[in-house]
């Protein structure tokens, strides 16, 4: 998921009060890495609202069982819960965050079972691009008043699965450059095939940091047009120069072999340097 398509999901599924239990769950799933059982089994004994974090204490697996910190998008959402559950008298700390809610009636010591009808309209919902109106995919318009031709209007995020926020969760993080301890710190079991992806995506992510940085140096080290090229005796930092013991001007040189290790070097091995001789 690109984060176009990100935030037009977030931008849509806030149109709708109906779908207000899955927005929430959206961004706590998109802001903590919790897996859907995760958040529905959530009780509020398990937030720590003055500390800002909650605690798993069921999940799919034994490595799922932790201590999340709350960044402010998670505990946003998580006071808009609180504001909520105290609309409808639910004040206990064994009741559920996400609470079941059958024929009207909400049951606040049995956890949401799904969201999954509210889910598949959300991902799947269009907007007309001519009236601008939130509605199902269909050939037409279901404005009365515009009833344009929408056969080709298709939603990017319809094939989504709730279970890819987590995933979407864990690149983002491995973007940030977090380290794999982190990761599995915050996300709990990961198996080792989606762990190896993650790592890639953290090298990724570093690669291209360090590649912006050499593009940097790149432009502030090229000589200006109509300038002479530095001299090596003018100021300046190199590495070759500065780091490395200096050769007397005049002297040649030559490739030669050393299995002992000048006081200089780094490496332990047998290797090749230059030397004045």
């Amino acid at each position: 998921m690109s984060l176009d398509e990100k935030l037009r999901l977030l931008r849509i599924i806030g149109q709708k009060p109906d779908w207000q239990q899955v927005r929430l769950a959206m961004v706590i799933a998109l802001n903590t890495t919790m897996r859907g059982c995760e958040i529905k089994n959530l009780r509020w004994q398990d937030v720590d609202l003055m500390g800002r974090s909650l605690t798993i204490r069921k999940s799919k697996t034994e490595a799922g069982e932790r201590v999340i910190p709350l960044n402010k998008s998670a505990y946003t959402a998580i006071l808009e819960l609180r504001e909520l559950a105290r609309s409808r008298g639910i004040q206990e700390g064994r009741h559920f965050v996400f609470p079941a809610r059958q024929n009207g009636n909400i049951d606040p010591t049995t956890p949401q079972k799904s969201w999954r009808t509210a889910w598949r309209k959300v991902t799947k919902a269009v907007e007309c691009p001519h009236c601008g109106m939130l509605q199902d995919p269909k050939d037409t318009c279901q404005n009365e008043n515009c009833t344009a031709d929408m056969r080709n209007i298709k939603s990017p995020t319809a094939s989504l699965r709730f279970h890819d926020l987590r995933h979407h969760a864990i690149t983002e993080l491995a973007e940030s450059q977090a380290s794999d301890q982190t990761i599995m710190a915050i996300a709990g079991h990961v198996s080792p095939r989606m762990l190896n992806h993650y790592s890639h995506v953290w090298l990724a992510a570093k690669r291209n940091a360090l590649d912006a940085l050499s593009d940097s140096f790149s432009k502030a080290s090229t000589p200006k047009t109509g300038t002479s090229e530095p001299n090596e005796d003018e100021g300046g930092y190199d590495t070759s120069r500065d780091t490395n013991p200096q050769r007397e001007k005049g002297a040649s040189s030559e490739v030669i072999e050393n299995y002992g290790r000048p006081e200089w070097t780094r490496t332990i091995d047998l290797f090749r340097v230059k030397e004045a001789l």
